[in-house]
């Protein structure tokens, strides 16, 4: 956004000069990219009027003219600029004056012909970079009168780069309300009274468009004399916003559209027949744009539409068959509010990037088209006459946007900002950006204007006290290099310390994608229940609902690379579907394929087998150690229902261990065994608070037993029964020895255990011991079909 100082000046009164309001508008986010000068005091350089033009006698391309400024005898100046004639009004540099080049004007003779001054292009004034020839300054510009008070000059042409968030700013009087917010001062009133209807024409308009178009506004102006020159005032302010004059009405609307950011078009109403409309286009329709290209539409386009027939691109460029001209009489003005969703994309879809479709795609205040109607009617009617109709505004109320109070709290204020703000500067500064503040016992209910399209949710308010308060003021504190202790919970394992421990028992940690096949989870027979809308490849379509599938690719790779011993862990999260969100569930797993040790001369070599695996597993649960693991026989369909568990720690199940099922080796293209287990981080991390307690000063009774068993029977089954029987008198279990062979019926074994029995408060007797070991071994018998081995 390029605009000049004095333009914005007019809208705010402000005690800074250029540089403080330089690094004032950077300070409060609208960064100044640069600032040039225009003109300057140019003393000695007034209006002249050439009241005399004739040929030089001794040169065919210089001119002998006479020249008035307005008081005393008409100066001789001797021109060679191809516009120089009679009645033309332009800057005159008299003798004395020195331009901004350093050129000093001194009497001179030219060819034999003196002269007393210089005629001045707008170049050498360092007004414009135009320096084709003379300066030509209005037929009413006051002759004698000095041009730097004429043109209102110096001048500063201030470019500021502006965030997409910043629409609003995007006109001088946005602008203006960040600078009075910054500088203390407020912003002066706009006022924008309705033009007198003086006839009663006008075209209907049509919305069909629903929410891509909730307001449109149009006003008929008859008897314009669109050949009026624009005002030099006008001129010289869309100049100075980068802005090249072209005619008189598109000069109008360009001008409302700088000041207060609405955008609007002025369509010649001889070429309508109407009513005008605004609808999507049809897929194929081509329309010819203001710059004379023809373009082809399709439905994700609007248009803007007189008796269905397309007019103008809506909220990027008229059309060529309804443009104005110098010989237009009557003007049709419209001005509307598109949603950002309609028009974003359009104009670079078609190579193009327009000021229009620019402030649009950002948001454009819906309250605007009335103002900017009424505002251009008035400038064209000051200045190049007609009659204005009615305003026709149609509009659907339903799909305008309503701007909604926001709560900022003031505790939540400072805690963002480090610093504590006085209510009295949060409230005064909210107020001088345009928006509705009132207090709560927590802090502030806000209402933004509804030109503030960015202000949304608590912490767009947090910024708009931050930069208009000051950034520099929000406190700074250095980083003390401390590194403050981690805190964890004392009854959970650290996931460090269990990665730590996994690699101990010789396994490489592996990180895999999350995503994976869907072919490859039916392959394992696995559920893909969390499937991606928008996958980065075809085979990441699913999120894992386990690591093995991945760990095991994994190792298929590395085999595939020659390694022959390959053992590989990963902690990571998998996901299921839940109710309103994928659950995610954070586990362990690993997998070993190959020799069980490394190899060595000190030890035969052997494959890795299912009691490595558990012993692995064992040895990484025994960090957490509430209570030692059960392992039941497990029926996964990716596992071998021989050689596989399901794994518990009282009743809160794991996980699992075991060989993976030799369909799936071979599914898989693996000619060698894969031991594997996962299991859930949650509850493997889980452990009991250290508690201290007095050690018992009784003597503790071992007794063995040796039960005969139905040979399916799992010591996890007696041990459970043995350890619920007993309770906290049962110090220990465990068993050492099993028996199969002659005495034992055939489908029967023998396991020998010991009992370790213990009171804390007596000695046991030898009738407590037996009563204990007959409960025990009645136990057993009942819930194990167990019988004492004779």
């Amino acid at each position: 956004m390029k605009f000049p100082e004095s333009w914005l000046r007019e809208h705010v009164e402000v005690d800074a000069d250029t540089a403080r309001l330089c690094s004032t508008l950077t300070a409060i986010g609208l960064e100044v990219e640069g600032s040039e000068t225009v003109g300057g005091e140019l003393p000695g350089v007034v209006v002249g009027e050439i009241i005399a033009c004739e040929k030089h006698p001794e040169a065919d391309r210089l001119k002998l003219c006479k020249v008035s400024v307005g008081g005393g005898e008409p100066l001789q100046i001797v021109c060679g600029a191809p516009n120089a004639r009679l009645g033309l009004k332009a800057p005159l540099a008299s003798v004395g004056a020195e331009l901004p080049g350093g050129l000093k004007i001194k009497p001179a003779k030219l060819r034999g012909v003196e002269s007393f001054g210089m005629l001045c292009s707008a170049k050498e004034l360092d007004i414009d970079a135009d320096a084709s020839g003379l300066m030509e300054l209005p037929a009413d510009a006051p002759v004698g009168e000095a041009l730097s008070k004429y043109l209102g000059l110096p001048d500063t042409s201030i470019e500021i780069k502006l965030t997409p968030n910043r629409a609003d700013c995007f006109s001088v009087r946005g602008i203006a309300y960040d600078v009075a917010a910054a500088l203390g001062s407020s912003v002066k009133p706009l006022l924008i009274e309705p033009q007198p209807t003086k006839i009663e024409l006008m075209l209907p308009i049509e919305l069909a468009a629903g929410a891509d178009c909730p307001r449109y506004a149009g006003r008929l102006i008859r008897d314009v004399d669109a050949s009026t020159p624009t005002p030099v005032w006008m001129a010289e302010r869309l100049r100075r916003c980068g802005i090249r004059p072209i005619s008189l009405l598109v000069d109008v609307t360009q001008y409302v559209m700088l000041e207060i950011g609405q955008p609007m078009h002025a369509f010649d109403a001889d070429t309508l027949r109407g009513p005008v409309g605004v609808r999507k286009a049809r897929d194929g329709e081509t329309l010819k744009l203001l710059d004379e290209r023809e373009v082809k539409l399709d439905e994700g386009f609007l248009l803007i539409t007189d008796a269905d027939r397309p007019v103008a691109l809506a909220g990027v460029m008229g059309g060529w068959d309804t443009r104005v001209t110098e010989s237009t009489r009557n003007v049709f003005l419209e001005a509307a509010h598109f949603a950002p969703e309609a028009i974003i994309g359009r104009a670079r879809k078609l190579g193009m990037h327009t000021d229009a479709s620019h402030r649009f795609e950002r948001g454009v205040d819906p309250g605007l088209p009335r103002q900017a109607i009424e505002f251009a009617t008035r400038l064209i009617i000051q200045i190049a006459g007609g009659k204005a109709g009615p305003l026709k505004i149609a509009e659907r109320a339903q799909d305008l946007p309503q701007p909604q109070p926001v709560t900022l709290r003031r505790a939540r204020l400072a805690r963002v900002l480090g610093m504590q703000v006085d209510d009295a500067v949060v409230d005064a500064l909210l107020r001088a950006l345009g928006m509705e503040v009132e207090s709560t016992s927590e802090g502030w209910r806000v209402t933004a204007p509804s030109r503030r399209f960015d202000i949304a949710i608590e912490e767009d308010l947090i910024e708009e006290v931050a930069r208009i308060h000051g950034y520099d003021r929000i406190p700074m504190s250095s980083p003390t290099g401390a590194v403050p202790p981690g805190r964890h919970p004392e009854d959970r394992v650290p996931v460090a310390q269990l990665r730590q421990a996994t690699a101990a028992r010789d396994y490489a940690e592996a990180v895999n994608f999350a995503f994976v096949d869907a072919a490859l989870l039916q392959r394992w027979g696995l559920p893909a229940e969390v499937v991606l809308a928008n996958p980065l490849a075809s085979d990441m379509g699913v999120m894992r609902p386990s690591l093995l599938p991945g760990l095991v690719e994994a190792v298929h790779r590395n085999r595939d690379r020659q390694q022959d011993r390959v053992r590989l862990f990963e902690i990571g999260r998998v996901f299921a579907r839940g109710a309103d969100a994928p659950v995610e569930t954070e586990r362990l797993a690993a997998v070993a394929l190959g020799a069980a040790r490394a190899e060595q001369w000190a030890a035969d070599d052997r494959a890795v087998d299912f009691y490595d695996a558990k012993g692995d597993l064992e040895a990484i649960s025994a960090l957490s150690a509430t209570t030692d693991l059960r392992f039941e026989p497990g029926q996964r369909a990716f596992l071998h229902p021989g050689r596989s568990a399901e794994v518990f720690r009282g009743d809160v199940h794991l996980g699992c261990v075991g060989h993976l099922h030799p369909r799936l080796l071979k599914a898989l293209d693996l000619a060698q065994e894969v031991v594997v287990f996962e299991l859930d981080v949650g509850p493997l991390a889980q452990r009991a608070v250290p508690q201290a307690a007095v050690l018992s000063r009784f003597p503790s009774v071992r007794r063995d037993l040796a039960m005969v068993v139905p040979e399916g029977t799992t010591w996890g089954a007696l041990e459970s029964v043995i350890r619920r029987t007993l309770g906290p008198q049962l110090k220990r279990v465990w068993v050492f020895d099993q028996y199969v062979g002659p005495g034992l019926e055939a489908g029967f074994k023998s396991l020998a255990m010991g009992l370790i029995l213990q009171d804390d408060s007596r000695t046991l007797a030898e009738q407590d011991v037996e009563q204990m070991v007959q409960g025990a071994v009645s136990a057993l018998e009942t819930h194990c079909a167990a019988r004492l081995r004779g």
